[in-house]
């Protein structure tokens, strides 16, 4: 089946990456795109899980306020002395409790989680600053910070696209060659077709926070290991990037319709755009502008590509 706004969206990579190229000083660099490429880690890897709960006719704002409260636990479990081995297994387990929590409201108490997610970004923030105050612990070992920013030997890709090349194909497994990934179809198409149809809605939406909470909470690992401080306020504003991505890909905010390859590339889209103008010098609110341009532009853009052969069709 063809896909047309996926097919647009990787054709609109390949250009701008030329024109970027041509017109931009050191975009082309190989350090330029390891550290584009590691800037996009978080984002990619927080996408993943979100591709499915919007396919699913939800959404999940917290994200970015998880990884926050992941990393000031794992700053303050780091300064009570536990090991990095222990943190690294423990914390994605807090987010995943993270996620139940917002799976609960959203499934127990049938609570919109639009309104859900809102009420748990502001208060996961404010519990990461509760755990950590406005410290930034950095004192982590170099062989755990070194390495998350080291690449692989000969190339500028660090290591982490692996990692999240390996989830991103698990992902794509589930979500389009197995039941479970039709399901999700269904649910975002007509929940109540699909709870006819025999699929545990409710069970279903709650493990997709589930592992959203988990998946945001090793973004969270990532990006403090990357930047060698555990803060509170990390990742405040990504969600607009991560949902801005995801919609820029091609799955429609109302639910059934989209691919993770097309969400992959909404990804690096979105990305090359950012750093193309930040090595042009260009203000932090005009990249915020040009975000939300996007994020416009990814919802209605994808509606008239599939409505203008309706018209063509209905035109005399």
């Amino acid at each position: 089946m063809r896909k047309p706004w996926e097919i647009t969206i990787v054709a609109a990579l390949l250009v701008f990456i030329l024109v970027a190229s041509i017109s931009v000083d050191g975009f082309a660099t190989g350090r330029n795109w390891g550290f584009l490429l590691l800037d996009l880690a978080p984002i990619a890897l927080i996408a993943l899980p979100m591709t499915l709960i919007v396919i699913a006719g939800e959404i999940d704002l917290s994200v970015a306020s998880i990884l926050g409260l992941s990393s000031a636990i794992m700053g303050q479990l780091w300064l009570a002395g536990l090991s990095l081995q222990l943190i690294v297994v423990l914390v994605p387990l807090i987010g995943a409790l993270l996620g139940a929590v917002n799976g609960l409201f959203v499934t127990r108490f049938g609570l919109p989680s639009l309104a859900v997610t809102i009420g748990t970004l502001a208060l996961y923030r404010g519990l990461a600053f509760v755990v950590l105050g406005d410290r930034a612990v950095a004192d982590f070992p170099f062989g755990w910070t070194g390495g998350s920013i080291r690449t692989i030997p000969g190339t500028p890709i660090p290591w982490a696209v692996l990692l999240i090349a390996v989830l991103a194909g698990v992902f794509a497994l589930v979500l389009h060659f197995t039941p479970i990934g039709r399901g999700l179809y269904a649910i975002g198409n007509n929940a109540e077709a699909a709870a006819y149809a025999g699929i545990s809605v409710g069970r279903t939406k709650f493990w997709l926070y589930v592992v959203s909470g988990a998946v945001s909470a090793l973004a969270g690992i990532l990006w403090t290991l990357r930047y060698a401080s555990a803060r509170a306020d990390n990742g405040t504003g990504l969600e607009l990037q991560v949902v801005a991505a995801v919609l820029l890909g091609g799955v429609s905010i109302f639910g059934g319709r989209g691919t993770l390859a097309g969400v992959l590339a909404g990804v690096l889209l979105l990305g090359t755009v950012r750093n193309a103008l930040q090595l042009a010098d260009v203000s932090t609110d005009t990249l915020t502008v040009v975000t939300g341009v996007l994020l416009i532009l990814s919802v209605v853009a994808p509606a008239l590509t599939r409505l203008t052969p309706r018209l063509r069709k209905a035109s005399p």
